[in-house]
C-alpha cells in the first residue's frame, strides 16, 4: 500500500452510508483515508467499503478482529477482496492469530490494537485482571505484534515515544483519542492534540467527532491541518 504525506485519517462515526457518504464528499479535498469502524460496518456492510474507493480514497478498516486464527485469516482475506488498504486486529488475540492476520493480507497494512484509549491503568488492573500499567501492558503488546510481523499498532499519544524506542522508526504508530485544543475528551481517556502527537512520533492521527460533530467540519479540518503542517 502506498501512503501519502497527509496523516489525517478521519474516523467515519456515523450512524448511516448516506452521512457517511456526505463527509466522503465534503472532507475528501483534504483527506486520504476514511476509517470504518463497527457501528457503520455493521449496519451498512461492504457498501460504505465501494462508496469510499469510489471517492478515490483509501479505507481503514477498523473492526478489530479477535478470534481464532483461521477465522481472522478468513475475515483478512475477505477484507483484502474488498479493497481494504487498513485493518485491525486485536493484539491480545496471540501471535498465532496475528500471523495468519499476515499470511492472508495481501498488499493491505494489518495494525494491532493494544490498548483501548477509553481504558486507564485502573481499570487494566481491576476489570481486565493485568497487573502491568497501561504504558508497560501498550509496549508488551507492541512487541508482540512486531514480532508476528504486523505493520504497526494503534495506541495512545501517551505510548507513541515507548513504542518508538521499543520497535523501531519502520513500525507505524496510529493513533486515535486525538482531540483539537478546546475539545472535549468525551469517552477517550488518554487523549493528545495532533500537533503533539505527530512530534511524539506518530505516523497518523484519528480524528472524528471534534470533526464530525462541529458546525463546520470543512473549517475544524483545515485548522487541524494547519496545525500539524
Amino acid at each position: 500500500m502506498s501512503l501519502k504525506n497527509n496523516p489525517l485519517i478521519l474516523a467515519l462515526d456515523l450512524a448511516d452510508l448516506k452521512t457517511a457518504n456526505r463527509f466522503i464528499h465534503l472532507l475528501g479535498p483534504y483527506i486520504d483515508i476514511f476509517k470504518v469502524g463497527s457501528a457503520l460496518f455493521t449496519r451498512e456492510g461492504p457498501s460504505v467499503i465501494r462508496t469510499i474507493k469510489r471517492a478515490g480514497k483509501k479505507v481503514f478498516l477498523d473492526l478489530k478482529y479477535h478470534d481464532i486464527p483461521n477465522t481472522v485469516g478468513m475475515a483478512v482475506r475477505s477484507a483484502q477482496d474488498l479493497g481494504v488498504d487498513m485493518l485491525t486486529v486485536h493484539t491480545s488475540g496471540g501471535i498465532e492469530m496475528m500471523q495468519e492476520a499476515v499470511r492472508n493480507k495481501g498488499k493491505m497494512l494489518i495494525l494491532g490494537v493494544t490498548v483501548l484509549t477509553s481504558i486507564d491503568t485502573e481499570s487494566l488492573r481491576s476489570q481486565l485482571g493485568i497487573a502491568r500499567s497501561v504504558r508497560n501492558q501498550v509496549v508488551h503488546l507492541a512487541r508482540v505484534a512486531k514480532s508476528a510481523g504486523l505493520d504497526g499498532v494503534v495506541a495512545s499519544g501517551q505510548e507513541i515515544e515507548l513504542i518508538r524506542r521499543a520497535c523501531g522508526k519502520n513500525f507505524l504508530i496510529v493513533v486515535p483519542g486525538v482531540r483539537p485544543r478546546k475539545g472535549s475528551p468525551e469517552d477517550q481517556k488518554r487523549v493528545i492534540t495532533p500537533s503533539e502527537a505527530l512530534k511524539r512520533g506518530a505516523d497518523f492521527i484519528v480524528v472524528g467527532r471534534p470533526i464530525l460533530r462541529a458546525e463546520d467540519p470543512e473549517k475544524i479540518v483545515k485548522s487541524i491541518l494547519n496545525e500539524i503542517k
